[in-house]
């Protein structure tokens, strides 16, 4: 009898814990929905949420060894109600092997990290070697420095993109199609900015934009923390993860309002848009669903495999292309350069 009666009580609480992770599930893929400021155990849980469709097809799995198939029912529901959140990370296609062969033109973003911060502009000339092998026709990068010891970067790229749009800070457009007009977009009192360049690509003019959104705080406070360590001060674990957390919720809701002015700006356009950068912020977040707005994720439309974009220890999805839904999406990929702690993604696209 007791021996039943525990397994009743731990089937009880398997059956809580399924319940609440059903839950949690539902608030994460629709904390995206809104602004965070107010809301920020909903949208942390978008963060958290590959981890909870994880342990839901545990769930499932337990439920039905357990043959309780009318509970497996639960993690069933919230994993099939984040089919579309998944083809942000993972689609079960290969890519094309013709890619080079079709029409279309390419486009590359890439927080190249400040080249290293090299000064001999070594990185950046393999940088450009690396999209003159892929055949890239506009590249957008985030965090460029135009610093070398004899010429500037700049002049390196523009031998083989001879137009180039230069924002504010560390953004720049490079094109091999001219660009006939700009603009800067400052964010209050941030480092971090966005730019659009208006590219005539044989006739047909498409508004390039180039974000680079608020960062996420945990390496400053880690570069912080271990600097107090090393003078020999005590920090607190609690007090780092503290920081962290704060960090990174002024973070998101700073680039909630920095999303929302892009947003704006698109909505002012008349033109087709494509949508390049380092959003700092993970799929079906807040920032991501106003950024994305109508546009077409490149990667669910044409991508292959598992996507992310960040080297870091938790290797996350955080630099996205988005595009009008009137073009036409060849392949979506990246590549595996180690230059910086992201790596570039690339888009062959139809207009």
């Amino acid at each position: 009898m007791a021996k039943k009666a525990v397994k009743k009580y731990f089937s009880f609480i398997i059956l809580v814990i399924t319940i609440l992770l059903m839950i949690f599930t539902f608030v994460g893929l629709w904390g995206g929905s809104v602004n965070p400021a107010g809301n920020t155990a909903r949208a942390m849980l978008c963060f958290a949420l590959p981890l909870i469709i994880i342990c839901n097809v545990f769930l499932l799995i337990f439920w039905i060894i357990m043959r309780r198939l009318h509970w497996a029912i639960i993690p069933a529901i919230a994993i099939l109600s984040s089919i579309n959140y998944i083809g942000t990370l993972f689609q079960a296609r290969s890519l094309p092997s013709d890619v080079e062969t079709k029409q279309g033109i390419k486009i590359a973003t890439y927080n190249v990290g400040r080249f290293g911060k090299e000064a001999s502009g070594f990185i950046a000339q393999d940088i450009l070697m690396e999209m003159i092998n892929q055949k890239v026709d506009i590249i957008c990068f985030q965090e460029y420095s135009d610093f070398a010891e004899e010429t500037k970067n700049q002049d390196k790229f523009k031998k083989y993109f001879p137009y180039m749009a230069m924002g504010k800070n560390d953004m720049v457009i490079f094109s091999k199609y001219k660009i006939t007009s700009k603009k800067i977009i400052a964010f209050d009192e941030s480092n971090n900015s966005a730019l659009w360049a208006d590219v005539d690509i044989n006739g047909n003019i498409v508004r390039i934009f180039n974000v680079h959104m608020e960062t996420t705080g945990f390496n400053s406070t880690l570069h912080s923390a271990g600097k107090m360590i090393m003078q020999g001060q005590q920090v607190e674990d609690n007090k780092i993860l503290k920081a962290i957390y704060g960090n990174y919720m002024v973070g998101m809701i700073v680039r909630a309002g920095q999303a929302t002015l892009i947003a704006n700006e698109k909505r002012a356009s008349s033109k087709r848009i494509i949508l390049c950068g380092d959003f700092n912020d993970v799929p079906y977040s807040y920032v991501y669903n106003t950024l994305k707005g109508d546009l077409e994720d490149g990667f669910k439309e044409c991508g292959s495999g598992w996507m992310w974009t960040f080297r870091g220890k938790k290797k996350v999805r955080i630099d996205y292309i988005l595009h009008d839904k009137n073009m036409k999406g060849i392949a979506y990929y990246t590549k595996k350069l180690t230059y910086s702690d992201h790596i570039p993604v690339f888009l062959k696209i139809k207009l």
